[in-house]
């Protein structure tokens, strides 16, 4: 018979655990010695395994020897399998069902699309909490075998899969508490109700880069198909173009987090703008894209949005904006105060008995000064002296001895006096 292909993962385990590359345990249990047999090989006698065991890119596309899976691998936790050849599901099966205490998998990358998932194979991950199938282009009726075979799935990661619409499960399962789908077609609000159909205890929705459209469902209905959900991430949704679609999600009735970069709507805002606006239209949230939301914070945000829209056409003024007219009253357009530096100035320039009103430069240095007062005082800028006097300063004149530096550092006002004098020679 021909040999497959690619290696086993017990193999892979031997190769990268042997006591000559990885000769020390990674804690007190963490490692395990398996005495030597007459049969076996002196490599396979003793591996120090630790419990989280990363196999990735090591071309595996089989098991191995499931008796020595058993042996070496009783104590693993996690496994990362991902980018590897392995796409026959009873394979993987035969790897999982020997790591008896096994509750993160992840298998991304691996060309599973080939085979069917049948359930007497995905009973063997019934121990799995997290599970990670990205980029494997599974299939809905492998994700429902999944469902229907691991009772306390927590964590499911189906992203890269171009997926365009959702196949709902015969089941619900009732564990599942975050699913990052991300990277997907999901266009649609119709395909994502199905997931919360399917999900009903879902807390954590991470939907980036999936071009959502706009979310077309009723309030009630909202409630009802996501009622636990405390986080949802809809960066780069494409389809997103108007404010309605944000009001929404104060329909989830336990929505705390919201991550809302990237999307249209929020193109035409500058950054500060774009975070006020969110904050004031979202009263529940606590964390907007990453950031806590402080009371302060708050307040500052609603009572901006007050005076954002109160220039606005009645028709055009959202019912968020009666709402916090109601709670701070009409407030008064904010004074409009400029905080760019001064450019220019106008100085008193005195010289002998000589008093000139001057405007001048405050981005110019001390040197060029001198060179536009050459004219005023006729004195070269070699035979000239310049002394400041702050109009406010108890100490007297203050020469500007210093030729580059620049004039608005002195801090000079309207009013202020500079005077000139010849230098002594």
């Amino acid at each position: 018979m021909d040999q497959p292909s690619g290696r086993s993962f017990m193999q892979v385990l031997c190769e990268k655990y042997s006591p000559e590359n990885f000769p020390y345990r990674r804690g007190p249990g963490m490692g395990v010695h398996v005495p030597a047999t007459p049969q076996g090989s002196p490599m396979k006698d003793r591996l120090n395994l630790p419990s989280v065991l990363v196999l990735n890119s090591c071309g595996i596309t089989c098991a191995g020897d499931e008796n020595e899976i058993a042996a070496f691998c009783a104590h693993v936790s996690e496994l990362d399998l991902s980018d590897n050849k392995l796409e026959d599901w009873h394979e993987v099966s035969k790897i999982v069902s020997n790591v008896p205490h096994l509750e993160f998998l992840n298998l991304s990358s691996n060309p599973l699309s080939l085979s069917v998932l049948e359930r007497r194979c995905a009973g063997s991950f019934a121990g799995v909490r997290k599970l990670v199938l990205n980029n494997s282009k599974a299939s809905w009726e492998t994700v429902h075998t999944i469902l229907q075979e691991l009772p306390d799935l927590e964590e499911l990661f189906l992203c890269l899969n171009d997926y365009e619409t959702v196949s709902c499960s015969p089941v619900c399962c009732q564990s599942l508490k975050l699913l990052h789908i991300t990277d997907n077609n999901l266009q649609e609000w119709t395909e994502i109700r199905k997931l919360g159909i399917m999900f009903p205890s879902l807390d954590t929705l991470i939907l980036a880069n999936n071009n959502l459209m706009a979310i077309e469902e009723s309030e009630d209905s909202l409630a009802r198909l996501f009622p636990n959900l405390r986080s949802i991430n809809l960066h780069k949704s494409a389809g997103l173009h108007c404010w309605e679609d944000i009001d929404k999600l104060n329909s989830f009735p336990k929505l705390e987090e919201v991550k809302l970069l990237g999307i249209p709507l929020l193109q035409s805002y500058t950054t500060e703008e774009r975070r006020k606006l969110l904050i004031a239209r979202l009263p529940s949230i606590v964390k907007l894209n990453g950031s806590i939301v402080a009371d302060g914070e708050r307040e500052d945000s609603e009572r901006f949005f007050i005076r954002y829209y109160m220039e606005f056409p009645e028709e055009e003024v959202p019912f968020r904006y009666h709402e916090l007219v109601t709670k701070y009253g009409k407030l008064e357009p904010l004074a409009v105060v400029d905080l760019r530096p001064q450019s220019s100035v106008k100085v008193e320039v005195h010289f002998q008995d000589k008093v000139e009103e001057m405007s001048i430069r405050l981005d110019q240095t001390v040197a060029e000064l001198k060179k536009h007062l050459k004219t005023v005082v006729q004195l070269s800028t070699s035979n000239m002296l310049l002394f400041y006097l702050d109009q406010e300063a108890p100490f007297g004149p203050e020469e500007m001895k210093y030729s580059s530096r620049a004039l608005h550092s002195y801090g000079i006002r309207d009013g202020d006096k500079i005077y000139v004098e010849p230098r002594m020679k």
